[in-house]
This record gives structure tokens, C-alpha cells and sequence, in this order.
């Protein structure tokens, strides 16, 4: 039997399609498994019995990825799965801004008590005139699967939609609307576009992309929207230019001390995912990939190891073996297996890791592992089957 932790409250219609083989433990030294949200793991010590951390969420962020990858954890998450919930509340923020709708429900709030606020506000409304978004451009930087959606929804409602993505995924573009119009240098959408929105992984590469030269491209009054990272943005910078007048809203998911309640800052607390509906789906990805890779040495969506995947195991046996990223691996894991019949193999890399699954029609000696595991470079031999 497999047992599983949970660090955070995970959906039961998530949790609920683990099978009679799978037990839950408030032990995570004794898990197989660990599903987790928020919670920060930077500092946790694994057991060696863990083989794999769910993130029920895209960020992994709260997850030492490099350090789980030494010990042969593989670290799923969940890509997608809280994209309507991301997207939708962008709509609604933009709605929000274009309309000046925070300013307007804080002015109600502040006039409650008084008894001619139906007359009052007819002169108030004209300081909350807003525009429609209906024409005007919008710019997507980064078109995965929330981007995407939120350009395709822009079309749907009028809005002239630029996209921005240099490792856009075949999948993605067959996605797209043809309506996007897709720009291979992005400080065409800081010039053209009226609202900005930002979808990309936070990486070394993309940290502060959105500073003070970005911000000084863009068009004078732009709307950006920050749902995807607080330190995609230079803060400083875009505050800056909100005091000045060059960005007439900054929009971001991610409070703190210098961007709440600072005049034209819409500031919601991280509401990206915050919907039954997105736990929901989340729980259930995770628990499937977890399932799949415990039962069939299967990854998918790891951001620590590479994709690979043989299917259901139809062989006597099947071994994973987690291994570094250097030459001649699958030449010693071959010579070390050649005693048997190899029915099937699938080698795959990322970076400094691969990750190797093998089939066997035939009998497993029990000094396999053993050889397997004092390769110089692997990490890890796991017999799944």
C-alpha cells in the first residue's frame, strides 16, 4: 500500500480518487507522497521512503526543486488547472480598472449614512468616468495556458489582443485564437497596448523584466496587470510611473507594504486560484499524476525531472532509475540487464537529471538494484514492478 501526506487542505474530490491501495499518513516521514499548496518546504527534511511532491497549484516556488532532484524526489504540479479561475479574475480586474469600479464602490462606502446619496452621486459619478475595453488593445507577454485563455476571451469581447511568447509550445498556438496577433518582440505591445497582462514563470531570466526601461516604452495612461509573479515587476519602478501619471493602474495579485493602499494600485490578495473550482481540478491533476507515477513509474508535469512515459506496465517487471544527465548511462544500465530480456526502454533529460524506465519480460535477479544503484551518476533505482 502506498501512503500519502497532505502539508495543506486538499480537495476531497481530489483525494477521493486515490484507490483502496493508497493510505493517508499525518506522518510525512512515513509518505510515499506529499500534496501541498502553499505550505513551505524549503527547510523540510524528506525521508527516504518519499518518492514524489504534488504541487496542487502552477507556482512551486515554496519547493527546493534542485535539492528534491539530488534525493530522487520527482515534484509534479499542475499546469492549467487553475487557468479559468486566473483568467477570469484578469477580466474582472481590467473591467475593474478600465471602470474605475474600486473608486466608485470606496465612495458609496464613505457616503452610507447619508440620506440623499441617490441624488449625491449623481454629480460624485462624474470623477469615476471610466472607458470601455471594447477596441482597445491588449498585450498577453507569455501565452501558456491562462495567457492563452485571457487572449482568446479579449477577442471574444472586442478588444484588438497583441500576444508575446519566444518559447510559445505547438500546443499553445493551435490553441490561439487567429484573431491574436503574435509579436516576436515585445516592446511592440509596450507601444501599442492600452492594458498589459503578464503570464510567465518568475526564472532568473524573467526577474524585474518589467522595469523601468519597459515601463518607459509603454504608452502613456497603459493598465498593467500582474497576476502571474510579484518579481516580474520592479515595483519601484512601476510606482514610479504610476506617481507620474505614465501607468494610470497598476493591478497586481500580490500586496505588500509598498503597493497597498497606494493611490492607482488595485490590490487583491491573491485570488488568482482562490476558487472551489480551481482547488478542485488542482487536487484532482495532482492526485492523478502521483497515482501514475507510483503505480507506473509515469511522469508528467514534474518540474524537476524530464517527461517520460511507457504507459500501463504489461511486462514481468519494470525499473526506474533516476539518474544525472552524462554520457554513457544507458550503455552500463544496458550491460548491467543484459542477463535479460529487455522488452522496452524510454530514456529522457532535463538539464543536469534524465530519468529511465525499463521494461523486463523476464525474471529480475536480486543483485539488479544493487548494480543499478552503484552506476557512478545514478541517484536513485526503484522497482515499480
Amino acid at each position: 500500500m502506498f501512503k500519502y501526506a497532505c502539508l495543506n487542505n486538499i480537495s476531497e474530490k481530489g483525494t477521493s480518487q486515490f484507490s483502496d491501495n493508497y493510505g493517508k499518513t499525518e506522518d510525512v516521514h512515513d509518505a510515499d507522497a506529499i500534496l501541498v499548496r502553499s505550505a513551505k518546504m524549503h527547510d523540510m527534511e524528506l525521508s527516504g521512503r518519499t518518492l514524489a511532491v504534488a504541487r496542487a497549484g502552477a507556482g512551486v516556488n515554496n519547493i527546493p526543486l534542485e535539492k528534491y532532484a539530488q534525493e530522487g524526489i520527482v515534484v509534479f504540479n499542475t499546469p492549467g488547472a487553475n487557468a479559468n479561475s486566473v483568467k477570469e479574475l484578469v477580466l474582472g480586474a481590467m473591467l475593474n480598472a478600465a471602470r474605475n469600479m474600486n473608486k466608485g464602490i470606496a465612495w458609496v462606502a464613505e457616503n452610507d449614512k447619508d440620506e440623499n446619496i441617490s441624488k449625491d452621486m449623481e454629480k460624485a459619478k462624474k470623477e469615476f468616468v471610466g472607458h470601455e475595453i471594447y477596441g482597445k488593445k491588449l498585450g498577453v507577454i507569455g501565452l501558456g495556458a491562462i495567457g492563452c485563455m485571457v487572449a482568446n476571451a479579449a477577442v471574444d469581447l472586442g478588444m484588438d489582443v497583441y500576444g508575446f511568447d519566444p518559447y510559445l509550445s505547438t500546443s499553445a498556438a493551435w490553441n490561439i485564437s487567429r484573431q491574436v496577433r503574435n509579436t516576436k518582440d515585445v516592446n511592440e505591445i509596450y507601444e501599442n497596448c492600452d492594458f498589459i497582462t503578464i503570464h510567465v514563470p518568475l526564472l532568473d531570466s524573467t526577474k524585474g523584466m518589467v522595469g523601468a526601461d519597459a515601463i518607459s516604452g509603454m504608452k502613456d495612461g497603459v493598465v498593467f496587470l500582474n497576476f502571474a509573479r510579484d518579481l516580474l515587476v520592479d515595483e519601484d519602478a512601476m510606482l514610479k510611473a504610476v506617481d507620474e501619471g505614465k501607468v494610470a493602474c497598476y493591478v497586481t495579485d500580490f500586496p505588500n507594504p509598498k503597493t497597498a493602499g497606494h493611490a492607482g494600485v488595485i490590490a487583491t490578495p491573491h485570488l488568482g486560484a482562490s476558487t472551489g473550482e480551481a482547488e478542485e481540478n488542482c487536487a484532482k491533476m495532482a492526485v492523478l499524476e502521483l497515482m501514475d507515477f507510483l503505480e507506473n513509474g509515469n511522469i508528467t508535469h514534474s518540474v524537476n525531472y524530464p517527461a517520460c512515459s511507457m504507459g500501463s506496465c504489461k511486462a514481468e517487471h519494470r525499473i526506474a532509475i533516476y539518474h544525472k544527465n552524462i554520457p554513457q548511462m544507458i550503455s552500463q544500465i544496458s550491460n548491467i540487464l543484459s542477463y535479460t530480456n529487455v522488452a522496452g526502454m524510454s530514456n529522457t533529460s532535463r538539464g543536469d537529471f534524465a530519468y529511465t524506465l525499463v521494461d523486463i519480460d523476464a525474471g529480475l535477479e536480486e543483485e539488479t538494484t544493487k548494480k543499478l544503484s552503484a552506476i557512478d551518476g545514478v541517484i536513485r533505482v526503484r522497482v515499480v514492478k
